[in-house]
């Protein structure tokens, strides 16, 4: 006579990925701190072993009397249909202001790509912009709509790149310009994603 089986669990797997609401997908395995200064947009990734600095934000001046206590201020916040992949640090920058060092809040658009192993600490990054594997932004440093950063590049601080340029090297210069055809395409249903277009697509495709 055989041996009963056991009774299979019923307990759902755990996924890779908790998904909010609004559709932003967080690994399980990112590093965040300050939750509440950080703001996604919506259909965001966060891959594993990111770390966002939330925590790094400018504070609240004083309330004066019979005023209401200033909430902090926001210190990160992602557009949407951006991809952070994984072990990237995103750290808002610090400069002086009246005396003391402050964190100044940082601001990624739309559409942004920001390749692993990257640490970014950039004031700004806009839409449409690809940042390649291995790179660092350096504090203060902006970065314009629909330019591409190459792998393992390092853009020095306070540096402009310009929009729909590509640039590269340590420090990072201008190389070239990105062409007519960037960013088109992508983001409809079943087509791949293309470097500057609609990230839709890949966000889909992270399980």
């Amino acid at each position: 006579m055989s041996r009963p089986t056991a009774p299979v669990s019923r307990r759902s797997t755990k996924t890779e990925y908790i998904e909010t609401d609004t559709g932003n997908k967080i690994s399980r395995r990112a590093y965040i701190e300050g939750k509440q200064n950080i703001m996604l947009g919506g259909k965001t990734v966060i891959m594993a072993g990111v770390h966002l600095r939330g925590d790094l934000c400018r504070k609240p001046e004083p309330a004066a009397e019979g005023e209401k206590e200033k909430p902090n201020t926001t210190a990160i916040s992602i557009g949407r249909s951006t991809v952070v992949s994984t072990n990237t640090t995103v750290r808002p920058p610090m400069r002086l202001h009246k005396g003391q060092m402050t964190f100044i809040p940082m601001r990624i658009g739309d559409n942004v790509f920001i390749g692993p192993n990257s640490h970014i600490s950039s004031a700004s990054i806009s839409s449409h912009v690809y940042v390649g594997a291995n790179c660092v932004l350096s504090p203060l440093c902006i970065v314009k709509e629909s330019s591409k950063i190459l792998p393992n590049t390092v853009v020095p601080p306070g540096m402009t790149v310009p929009a729909g340029t590509v640039v590269g090297g340590k420090p990072a210069k201008i190389l070239g310009e990105v062409g007519d055809g960037w960013g088109q395409g992508g983001g409809g249903e079943g087509e791949e994603w293309v470097e500057g277009g609609d990230l839709r697509a890949l966000v889909r495709s992270v399980k």
